[in-house]
């Protein structure tokens, strides 16, 4: 995670430093339903390159927006889910969409 000291002064500017790319956003929105694996992931978000998706998912992950869960299998299984930081995301991802359906049917 970063310190306040590495994070901007206006609020949200933190908020976009953290979840203002598209792809995270999307992973997010994936997230709020379920844990997913990588390669589940990968296939939703089409466009998603293996590179981007991988350090998007390292960056939530130190942020502490996401929780990586090995399983001691083999072959070995990692899936993604959201944090309790990241589920605090809900209301704010839940606004959006509502707020881009009603931009939709204004169109």
């Amino acid at each position: 995670m970063k310190t306040k000291d590495e994070l901007p002064a206006c609020p949200v500017a933190t908020t976009v430093q953290l979840i203002g790319s598209k792809w995270k956003l999307l992973i997010m929105r994936n997230l709020l339903v379920r844990p997913w694996r990588f390669n589940e992931l990968q296939k939703n978000l089409e466009g998603i390159s293996q590179k981007v998706l991988t350090d998007s998912l390292r960056s939530m992950e130190a942020d502490g927006i996401i929780t990586r869960t090995v399983y001691p299998e083999v072959p070995p299984r990692v899936e993604y889910a959201l944090s309790e930081l990241g589920e605090s995301m809900r209301p704010i991802i839940s606004a959006m969409e509502t707020w881009g359906t009603e931009y939709k049917n204004r169109i």
